[in-house]
């Protein structure tokens, strides 16, 4: 199921990741998975038109979240892990509740065209979302009306995401930008990367924010320092050349970055060395996201149209 990476070696205290679980509830293209903030539940969204609630610890099914007429591209955890935000091709935002009766409780309309990806500032007082009508659009959660409207970029927005205290927000395009914004006025603050070639497939704050996680469409892995704007380390050995593959950073036990890949793998560097340090196989098409748990070394990863599951990994004890 796994095998460890070449550099094994420099990293004697690693400890392999094994996998543990294959949930297999949706009937399409699972896009994203996500540990909530509290580590207490899972959620999936699927091309299926559904998302789905698990138990994070003992992975059975609670509820699944039926409403969007599209398939689901994203979803977004709120920071008390009550509330799930879902991003939809159907061009709308809905607000669940995340707790029993699992209510919808807002639909959020404004985008022209596919919404594809969505976050909550760090408060959950604000929703952040990106979408193929080439906008970032900002919501306010209690009233579900759109606060602002950003014409960020000139091709699809593939990612937003706040940094660690709601102030910025990063998103990335197939324009070949990746770009940081004042969350509260609205402005570009600073262009981090402008290029036309390769597309801008993922992008994210780093848990203390003083880094950004950059994925582009040429199968690299880039970690650049927000404020001189230059990149400190590349990751790479991963295939990602078609599809906007989420990566994260793995905070529980050593420091990693963890991303899916083309090839069907999971791929798991080592921050600081860039060494490959295991590749997780088991899922049978492109693995589109992964998720790390909050407080254990767990890892749930989710597989495209030929896969269609969620599998569960966890570090040898």
């Amino acid at each position: 199921m796994a095998s460890g990476g070449a550099n094994q070696q420099s990293t004697a205290a690693y400890k392999q990741y094994c996998h543990v679980k294959r949930l297999t509830a949706h009937q399409r293209a699972v896009s994203c998975v996500k540990f909530s903030n509290d580590g207490t539940l899972l959620a999936s969204a699927s091309l299926d038109k559904t998302l789905i609630i698990w138990s994070a610890s003992t992975l059975s099914l609670l509820h699944r979240l039926v409403d969007h007429s599209d398939g689901v591209s994203d979803l977004a955890w709120s920071s008390d892990s009550h509330y799930i935000c879902s991003a939809s091709d159907d061009r709308s935002l809905r607000i669940w509740d995340a707790r029993a009766p699992f209510d919808c409780l807002k639909i959020l309309k404004g985008h022209s065209d596919f919404v594809f990806c969505v976050n909550f500032n760090p408060q959950s007082n604000l929703i952040v979302s990106g979408s193929f009508d080439e906008t970032i659009r900002i919501w306010e959660v209690k009233t579900g009306k759109c606060l602002r409207v950003i014409r960020a970029h000139s091709m699809p927005v593939t990612s937003v995401h706040f940094n660690r205290d709601g102030s910025l927000i990063v998103s990335g395009s197939h324009d070949g930008s990746c770009k940081i914004w004042d969350a509260k006025e609205g402005t570009c603050l600073k262009t981090l990367i402008d290029d036309k070639d390769p597309a801008v497939s993922f992008t994210k704050f780093s848990p203390n924010g003083k880094f950004i996680l950059v994925a582009t469409l040429d199968s690299t892995l880039k970690l650049w320092n927000y404020s001189t704007g230059k990149f400190l380390k590349i990751y790479q050995g991963h295939t990602n050349r078609v599809y906007c593959i989420t990566s994260t950073f793995s905070v529980t036990s050593g420091k990693y970055i963890v991303s899916g890949s083309e090839d069907k793998c999971i791929y798991l560097w080592d921050l600081q060395s860039k060494a490959m340090l295991q590749k997780l196989e088991g899922h049978s098409d492109t693995v589109i996201s992964v998720t790390c748990h909050p407080a254990e070394n767990k890892i749930a990863s989710a597989g495209l149209d030929g896969d269609r599951t969620i599998r569960i990994w966890i570090q040898d004890a």
